[in-house]
């Protein structure tokens, strides 16, 4: 038995509509990543999460959760379930139940965003808890209605805060708020870029080699939506790194199967095990530029492959460097 579809879309834009995300996160789980950084509290220039990597571990838990009931008699009751998710934020739970070493590892990167673009000299401040989930995931569903009502409830919140420029850190992010909110949202004039955009444009300086090579994974979203293959690679070299392209790169990009995850997990893992096999062919040392890449070939490679987030790429290959590195 398949998973029923409208329940579990229903949660999602419930969710949405009640609190302000698809996966709601406590205030301390969303900003915990910039404790200790001494971000500027709001400004014209704004690092923009959209909370993103921060709902990655309970994702995964979630994700785990629907592949066990796939097929499962229980789904029967997921109307049930989507009922009493009205009344207690179900998502909550699946955020205590997440690895503590992911929800590092998820704040680790955006840490590592946040210090590279100090490094290459931007300045820009963060939102904390004023920030919202971009609403990417109902947009992709089709539910038009749910969407449209909350990205113009984040485009009020951004301009209420003086906002002028976001600097995103995923590719789902980055392609919402520059590609779909113009269709949605009267005037919406922000200008967005992704972290990579702007780290490319800063024109890093080339380190020496580290006797490293890696294989770049393309986000579907930056490659095929938003034409963005080049820089990545462009700072990986910078960086001191050989990369190499597997097949189907680029524009052509093989899907991480990330998608259809939440409603089709074996879909999603036949997919993912296909885009493993390309991989491996060229190396063992991946690099993603998406958290929901990461965690799906992760989990259908094992130990065939180390999948690293770029950003955690690029940052080690800089203190390597340094001179005290």
């Amino acid at each position: 038995m398949s998973l029923p579809i409208a329940p579990i879309l229903g949660i999602l834009s419930d969710n949405l509509r009640k609190r302000g995300s698809v996966l709601p996160l406590s205030k301390r789980t969303a900003t915990g990543w910039a404790r200790g950084l001494g971000l500027p509290r709001g400004g014209e220039t704004i690092l923009y999460t959209g909370q993103m990597y921060q709902m990655i571990p309970a994702l995964e838990v979630m994700s785990a959760q629907m592949a066990a009931l796939e097929n499962s008699f229980m789904t029967r009751f997921f109307g049930i379930g989507r009922v009493f998710n009205k009344f207690v934020n179900l998502s909550f739970f699946m955020s205590l139940s997440a690895s503590s070493e992911k929800k590092r590892h998820s704040n680790q990167v955006l840490r590592d965003i946040a210090g590279l673009l100090r490094e290459a000299g931007v300045e820009f401040g963060y939102l904390y808890e004023e920030e919202l989930y971009a609403g990417a995931l109902v947009h992709d569903e089709g539910m038009d209605e749910v969407f449209a009502n909350h990205a113009r409830r984040v485009a009020e919140r951004l301009k209420k805060q003086g906002v002028r420029r976001l600097i995103t850190v995923d590719p789902h992010t980055t392609n919402i708020l520059r590609q779909v909110y113009p269709r949605y949202v009267k005037d919406f004039d922000i200008q967005v870029q992704s972290y990579l955009e702007v780290l490319a444009e800063a024109h890093p300086e080339a380190t020496e080699p580290v006797n490293g090579e890696v294989v770049v994974h393309d986000s579907c979203v930056y490659a095929r939506y938003e034409k963005m293959f080049d820089q990545p690679r462009e700072l990986l070299r910078a960086a001191g790194l050989a990369v190499r392209d597997p097949e189907l790169s680029g524009k052509s990009s093989h899907c991480c199967g990330g998608p259809l995850e939440s409603l089709f997990p074996a879909e999603a893992h036949r997919i993912s095990g296909a885009r493993v096999d390309q991989l491996e062919a060229k190396g063992k040392n991946v690099v993603t530029m998406c958290p929901i890449c990461k965690v799906n070939l992760s989990k259908a490679a094992g130990n065939r492959l180390i999948i690293h987030d770029i950003a955690t790429t690029l940052a080690a290959c800089r203190r390597q460097a340094a001179p005290n590195g």
